[in-house]
């Protein structure tokens, strides 16, 4: 026994050793592996290969999740027995394919899009594995793709620290300058809460690379794109979940639209000497979920400043009291504000709210009052997969009067 475990534990060790080479191959994929198996590729190579996806001393030690590419999942386990996947109530996924003396078992198929399923990993009935995996998958359009002959925009980042607003915290911003951007001349300007994950060329959200084919098409007009983390408490460590969030995002009032307008930009000015158009329609904010209602109220606070807010899977139910909002549009004046928003038959139903009911009635209220909306429906879960494909359409809908 303890030889064994000597030797995974060596194995594990030199796993972790090639995964820090510079020049190591990408992981092999969940289809891939699927394309493997059905060509019976040599199974010492396909061996290695599930192991670096899933990681050694995770097989070993029966915790490695399962693997998801668009709508197909693998799994694998080291077990001497023969290994199955099931559904929480049973019912057979498929059972496992033997890749080597060692017990290294794999099972890969497709499951249903837009779809959740508890699962358990068996070993002669012995539960050896669980989880849950979330299928959620839609195409990009070729706007969300970067192209040759496409001027890159440049991303730049600071961190922000001194914020009375919001006083202790930290957080990162990251503007996008348009390709070919001149200090002081004049944009149009949108701001992105969660802003990192949004901005990342290589993420779900891919804004960057949307900003860079709109603007070339003359799509949507010369933008300059402000990205905002949420706060950090500046006693958590860093790359810690920002603590800070909820209550930046979700709470009513103007507080938010105050640290936009009196520090965060005014810093954007001062760095890169950006010039943003003074009229309010040339001025944008975009969020999902907290940062999709922190986004509208920004915009309902100050419609002098900000007209245009894009919100997905917005909150607005009783977190911090934003399930007001569509009684509150009903009884007040309109607002010169235009307003797009996505949402999905799967969003989240839980103790604060229903998504789904909340984003209706929002969007039932902004009707009655005649406001210039739009809101899309999909079967998204809560997230931003459903918002990402969608993006390049909302953007020229929202910007669509303005060159």
């Amino acid at each position: 026994m303890r030889v064994v475990l000597l030797s995974l534990f060596l194995l594990a060790v030199s796993f972790s050793a090639a995964q820090n080479k510079p020049d190591a191959p990408p992981p092999i994929t969940p289809r891939q592996i699927a394309a493997a198996l059905a060509k019976t590729a040599p199974l010492e190579t396909l061996h290695e290969q599930v192991v670096r996806l899933f990681g050694r001393q995770n097989l070993a030690q029966g915790r490695a999740a399962a693997k998801i590419e668009a709508t197909t999942v693998a799994w694998a386990i080291i077990d001497p027995k023969p290994a199955r996947v099931v559904q929480q109530d049973g019912t057979l996924i498929g059972e496992m394919t033997p890749l080597g003396d060692d017990g290294l078992q794999v099972l890969v198929t497709d499951m249903p899009n837009f779809s959740e399923t508890s699962y358990r990993v068996e070993s002669e009935g012995m539960p050896r594995l669980a989880g849950t995996v979330h299928i959620e998958h839609f195409d990009y359009t070729a706007d969300s793709l970067p192209h040759e002959g496409v001027p890159q925009g440049k991303l730049e980042k600071f961190e922000w620290s001194t914020s009375e607003v919001f006083p202790d915290t930290v957080r990162t911003v990251t503007v996008y300058l348009p390709a070919g951007y001149q200090p002081g001349e004049e944009t149009c300007l949108m701001v992105w809460q969660d802003g990192s994950r949004h901005v990342d060329p290589k993420g779900s959200m891919r804004a960057s690379v949307v900003f860079d084919n709109l603007i070339h098409k003359q799509e949507i007009p010369r933008t300059v794109g402000v990205f905002i983390d949420p706060g950090r408490m500046t006693k958590q460590a860093p790359g810690a979940k920002a603590a800070n969030r909820g209550f930046e995002y979700d709470s009513l009032g103007a507080d938010y639209a105050t640290f936009l307008i009196e520090e965060i930009l005014p810093e954007v000015a001062k760095r890169y000497q950006t010039k943003f158009r003074p009229q309010p329609e040339a001025w944008a904010i975009a969020g999902g979920s907290s940062g999709g209602i922190c986004s509208f109220t920004v915009a309902w606070e100050r419609p002098d400043k900000f007209r245009k807010v894009l919100s997905w899977v917005g909150s607005f139910v009783d977190l911090k009291g934003g399930d007001v909002y569509p009684s509150l549009i009903r009884a007040s004046e309109r607002k010169p504000m235009r307003i797009y928003l996505l949402d999905g038959e799967n969003d989240l139903d839980n103790k604060f709210g229903n998504w789904p009911i909340a984003n209706k009635q929002m969007a039932a209220a902004l009707k009655f009052k005649d406001y210039d909306f739009r809101i899309d429906w999909t079967p998204c879960f809560h997230g931003s997969k459903g918002m990402a494909p969608n993006l390049p359409e909302a953007l020229r809908w929202l910007w669509r009067d303005v060159k």
